[in-house]
């Protein structure tokens, strides 16, 4: 790449991101405004001692990714090629890593989730869990591509972690690389064939069919309730989510978002098809974003109610753009909302029924259904508690 082309390519792209900003006003009010980066990268060509070690394409990378990172919102980043890749492979369902989903609280790489089955979970990575190292080097200032990097690797390597648990004990918990293969929906019957149970671990491109399958698996018409599941579902995609809750919910608005573009959006149920059984709903601080989407909407249409611990509370979205040589932005452009219009960003939903770490939320949900006996929904509820 010559150097004229990587300066045109530079601005381009960084006017990208102005226009994408604030719009063709703050284009003309910023248009020099990027001058001295590329003066820089001239510099840097014509000063570094080594120029064998420059390389253009990574230095456009870096001020793609710098831009980004003054956001400081750990849901926005650029993603380069082999990041994309990465994240691509992740929603079909199937990578090679450890199992976890993170995200940065507070500055500190934090673990939403470990996914079910998976290494991770196995070696007691817990939600919560804030890493402070990868293989001894400090998570300081990291990214979440950066992290997600850094801690996959080849099948059958190892990985050490360094967790401070929330109650406050640190410790190195080395686990070993494997193929993650996450199937998205697990079902079957509880108390003799007359509950219905459906757990969601991801929202993924089969999610909705699956869900569907499942619900046509069970003989409806001799069931008292459904269970759905959503402990330890970290998320996925936004109308995987909307389309769950038209599983569940009669005609109505099932989530509310607002964004720069589009202002305040409503997304409806078309009407549900299966019978109105009573639903419970499980989630606990490791039900995240697409699982909170799902919980939230029906739970405010009074389709169910929710049992277990308060939810995570990832309630923005991230819009992909994609650039012709494989790299992409990843930028957070909207909050959603419940139906009623509660927040859900940094609080997360609180259960009706509460039931600790410790406990049986599947218990509790079976003996809550028994106590409905004969009851239809929507049900007679009070607003869905603030966290």
């Amino acid at each position: 790449m010559s150097k004229r082309t990587l300066g045109i390519l530079f601005l381009a792209l960084l006017g990208v991101c102005a226009v994408g900003a604030g719009g063709s006003q703050q284009q003309a009010s910023t248009s020099g405004l990027f001058d001295p980066v590329y003066q820089i990268y001239q510099y840097v060509q014509s000063y570094f001692y080594k120029p064998e070690l420059i390389d253009d394409q990574q230095a456009l990378y870096g001020a793609m990714k710098g831009v980004v990172e003054q956001l400081d919102d750990p849901y926005s980043e650029f993603l380069d090629p082999e990041e994309k890749l990465e994240f691509d492979e992740s929603l079909e369902g199937e990578f090679t890593g450890v199992g976890i989903e993170i995200s940065i609280e507070e500055g500190i790489l934090t673990v939403v989730t470990p996914l079910v089955g998976t290494p991770a979970e196995a070696a007691g990575i817990r939600a919560g869990d804030q890493i402070l190292a990868i293989d001894g080097e400090s998570t300081e200032k990291i990214t979440l591509s950066g992290a997600s990097t850094r801690i996959r690797g080849e099948t059958g390597t190892a990985v050490v972690l360094t967790v401070r648990h929330e109650s406050g004990e640190v410790v190195d918990i080395s686990i070993v690389r494997s193929m993650i293969v996450i199937d998205p929906v697990e079902s079957k019957t509880l108390e003799d064939g007359t509950i219905g149970y459906i757990r969601i671990l991801r929202f993924e491109t089969d999610t909705v069919a699956e869900v569907d399958e499942a619900l046509a698996s069970f003989n409806l018409a001799a069931m008292k309730g459904l269970v759905l599941d959503l402990r330890n579902n970290p998320g996925g995609l936004m109308p995987a989510a909307i389309s769950v809750c038209g599983r569940f919910v009669d005609e109505g608005v099932v989530l509310l978002v607002r964004d720069r573009l589009s202002g305040d959006k409503k997304y409806y149920s078309k009407g549900n098809r299966i019978p109105n059984l009573p639903l419970a709903i499980l989630i606990n601080r490791g039900s995240a974003s697409a699982a909170e989407i799902t919980a939230g909407g029906i739970r405010d249409n009074r389709m169910g109610i929710l049992i277990g611990e308060t939810s995570f509370g990832k309630g923005v979205y991230q819009q992909m753009i994609d650039f012709p040589d494989g790299s992409a932005l990843k930028i957070t452009a909207g909050e959603y909302f419940t139906p009623s219009g509660q927040v859900v960003q940094e609080v997360g939903l609180t259960p009706d029924i509460v039931v600790p770490e410790d406990g049986d939320p599947i218990a509790a949900a079976v003996q809550w259904i028994g106590t409905q006996a004969g009851a239809t929904v929507p049900l007679d509820l009070p607003p869905l508690k603030e966290g």
